[in-house]
């Protein structure tokens, strides 16, 4: 008898679709607050489930900024000679967030918390909480905030490594502080590279999702329709009509831990330069496979170099997950820590081959160095501003034109005033598949790209 109730409970167990001795793991909101029972189950779609489950964690950030301005006569000291008044003014801004650890980690945007002289979460419920600024990483738009308060809701963090086209997501934030938005669509495209609004960086890698993100919803999750995060939400294009945008979750994890140990974002660096091998470029340089990233430059004694990778191999994969382009090898490498090892796959010459590349700490003067390697140009700060000292011989440079007393206002797409900062952007994008420079002569400015390759 007892043999054939277990014979039928483990046949009910499959009838149901799961062992009857496996407990399924229950979200913290849906065990305090469940759905009622009056919601019929046609009611209880995925994303309202998600909805549901994650509305707790999302939170409201509120910002104050102090400015001070000086008031003049503008009849009798229009450029204020005489000193003026100077006036202070505060002002405000909101933005959503998400609990990343229920012991008060909250995460949002950099852009929304930007300058604030004052920070206050509201989290479910209404209460306000003053916030610390732990760290921000401007380069990923990305902050790490924490309150004092023990036991929070944190979202359920999910990873962006296997992110479909067409996958249904759900874009949560909470502008006013009143209540929770949701939002849904699909993703539409990965490794997308997009402007800031102010145009003064690049940001890169981001998913693109047809979920509105409006500036309020800015800094909240976005969710597969399991309820996990697999991004956070960037409002960047105002005028965007049904385009938003947010940042892996894998690669805000690798910042985030950064952020939390060090005050800052540590990047890991392998000195390899990749370009994607497309079937067009495979059949011009006789490969015979049609996918994968193509090695165009590596750097001296970089671990690269170091670990026997060439100029002309093909990295078919990185710890055994596929790559087929340069976006893919960017975004399975972003997420290594200096000391790191990881396995490459790859193939030279038709021979297929496995290297272990230990990553490590740029250089500190990277970034001038590839500039010197891959453009031909010397720098030095003059004024508040970079000019070119010296523009080498049969260089890529003097090819374009440059000459030295040239001024270089810009990299990448951000603003440079000095050699410091010039150097930690190209540091930055030391993956990338050309450096773009903007140099100023005279009255004009222009765009001068130099590509990565050898």
């Amino acid at each position: 008898m007892k043999k054939l109730r277990f014979i039928a409970l483990f046949l009910l167990g499959i009838a149901c679709g799961k062992p009857v001795a496996e407990s399924q793991p229950v979200h913290a909101r849906a065990a305090a607050n469940p759905i009622p029972p009056t919601v019929s189950a046609a009611r209880r779609t995925p994303i309202v489930v998600v909805a549901h489950d994650v509305l707790p964690s999302v939170v409201n950030i509120q910002t104050e900024a102090t400015m001070r301005r000086r008031n003049v006569d503008p009849f009798f000291d229009p450029f204020g000679f005489f000193g003026g008044q100077e006036r202070s003014y505060t002002s405000q801004s909101l933005g959503s967030g998400f609990v990343w650890s229920s012991d008060g980690i909250i995460v949002t945007n950099n852009h929304v918390v930007e300058g604030a002289s004052r920070i206050t979460v509201n989290v479910n419920g209404g209460r306000q909480i003053p916030a610390k600024l732990l760290g921000v990483d401007p380069d990923s738009d990305l902050a790490v905030l924490r309150v004092d308060e023990k036991g929070l809701t944190a979202a359920p963090i999910g990873t962006s490594a296997d992110l479909m086209i067409g996958e249904s997501v759900v874009a949560v934030g909470n502008p006013f502080g009143l209540s929770g938005t949701v939002t849904t669509g699909v993703v539409s495209a990965l490794g997308r590279s997009v402007p800031s609004q102010d145009q003064s960086r690049t940001f890169t890698d981001f998913i693109q999702t047809d979920a509105s993100i409006n500036p309020g919803n800015s800094g909240g999750p976005l969710l597969n329709i399991e309820g996990k995060v697999i991004g956070i939400n960037v409002a960047i294009y105002a005028q965007a009509q049904g385009i938003g945008f947010a940042i892996p979750v894998d690669r805000a994890k690798k910042v985030i831990q950064d952020l939390l140990q060090y005050g800052e974002v540590h990047s890991a660096w392998i000195g390899a330069v990749t370009a994607t091998l497309t079937p067009e470029e495979a059949k011009r340089r006789g490969h015979s496979l049609q996918r994968g990233a193509v090695v165009v430059r590596v750097f001296a004694d970089s671990p690269a170099a170091r670990a026997g990778v060439r100029s002309g191999d093909v990295i078919t994969a990185v710890a055994g997950r596929p790559v087929d382009s340069r976006e893919a090898f960017s975004t399975a490498t972003a997420t290594l820590a200096p000391g790191q090892s990881v396995q490459l796959s790859i193939n030279r010459e038709g021979a297929d081959s496995t290297v272990a590349v230990r990553a490590g700490e740029p250089p500190s003067n990277l970034g001038l160095r590839i500039l010197e390697e891959v453009a031909g140009l010397r720098v030095a700060d003059e004024r508040r501003a970079v000019i070119i000292d010296e523009v080498l011989r049969s260089s890529r440079a003097a090819e374009v034109g440059l000459t030295s007393g040239d001024l270089i206002v810009g990299v990448n797409g951000s603003e440079v005033s000095d050699t410091r900062r010039l150097n930690t952007l190209i540091i930055a994008g030391a993956d990338r598949s050309s450096i773009v420079l903007t140099v100023a002569r005279g009255r004009y400015a222009y765009n001068v790209t130099f590509p990565m390759g050898s």
